[in-house]
């Protein structure tokens, strides 16, 4: 497995000041693709218009992608009858936007065949995607290659549960280059989507030894939790409910989900956990009270993200089809 090395970059004043080892840059595709991004930003905003949703969707697929391999595209990849991949692991559950990538690049291929990659579509499409919904936009760079492996069995080691406390949230994202408040600051992206009852059920049944649910959930979001997913579902029925993670403004992209926090009535084990422990609480109370500072951090930090364990130059390849390994 490659190194999760990162392509460090810098925000300043909202400007992007590279300087790393990596072939990233600034309008990478300004001559090979002028349209690149434009097509990916319409592709989107189409998807987004018919099911708001989608933005949520796509923020977790590239989320999901970069803590795995690194941003390469490969959870886009498919299974087949000799590899089970990323996309097809348990803690993948959900994933969902990847016929978003898909429609974007096929228009692509159609103007600039074999140029953009799979990694980089999908890196504009979660930006382009917070923007959507009201979130920030912010430069993207671009050069990123695809990967060529994907593998369910490398997910679970990578990604971090739903169910961890902050000192195993901390070494997931510090494993990755990420620091505390990064963490904190990304698990922001909660404000929207959905979870299923697989990722929270933890919570409401046989929660502890001295506890049959979790003492930090709020009774009345814990009655709606059990109503949507009583004991003995199927909780791995790809038709089990689910609710928003923000239930104040689950599709607008907004400092809610740090409110929800304070309120108790987060879903996520990892989320409500961060209100909860002290070590992480000033924190979560200064995004909730500053929207604006939240948000710059939230670019900076994803634009860090967004440069774990890239391959650039000779690297990769570039894949026709998203989903093969071509």
């Amino acid at each position: 497995m490659k190194s999760m090395s990162f392509c460090f970059v810098v925000v300043v004043f909202l400007a992007l000041a590279e300087i790393s080892r990596c072939e990233l840059r600034l309008g990478f595709y300004a001559d090979s693709c002028p349209e690149a991004e434009s097509v990916v930003q319409f592709t989107v905003a189409q998807a987004v218009a018919t099911n708001p949703g989608i933005a949520a969707g796509l923020l977790r697929l590239h989320f999901h992608d970069c803590f795995v391999r690194g941003c390469d595209g490969s959870v886009l990849i498919d299974s087949t009858g000799n590899n089970k991949a990323e996309k097809d692991a348990i803690p993948n559950f959900g994933l969902r936007g990847f016929e978003v990538i898909d429609n974007a690049k096929a228009r692509l291929e159609d103007r600039c065949p074999g140029t953009v990659s799979c990694a980089d579509i999908l890196t504009y499409a979660a930006r382009d995607a917070v923007s959507q919904v009201g979130g920030p936009r912010w430069d993207v760079l671009g050069g990123r290659r695809d990967g060529t492996v994907s593998r369910a069995d490398q997910v679970g080691a990578n990604l971090p549960s739903p169910l961890f406390n902050v000192d195993q949230l901390t070494k997931s994202f510090v494993r990755k280059g990420m620091t505390q408040e990064e963490m904190i600051t990304l698990s922001g992206a909660h404000t929207i989507g959905i979870a299923h009852c697989l990722s929270f059920v933890n919570r409401l049944y046989n929660f502890s030894t001295t506890s049959v649910q979790d003492p930090d959930l709020d009774p009345n979001m814990a009655r709606l939790l059990k109503s949507l997913c009583p004991k003995g579902s199927d909780f791995l029925d790809p038709k089990s409910k689910s609710i928003a993670l923000d239930p104040l403004s689950p599709n607008l992209f907004d400092n809610g989900y740090y409110t929800s926090l304070s309120l108790r009535r987060s879903i996520l084990t990892s989320d409500q956990i961060l209100f909860a422990d002290l070590d992480t609480r000033d924190s979560v109370e200064d995004k909730q009270a500053n929207e604006a500072v939240w948000r710059f951090k939230f670019v900076n930090a994803m634009v860090k993200m967004s440069t774990i364990g890239v391959l650039s130059g000779n690297q990769g390849r570039i894949r026709t089809n998203c989903r093969v390994v071509s």
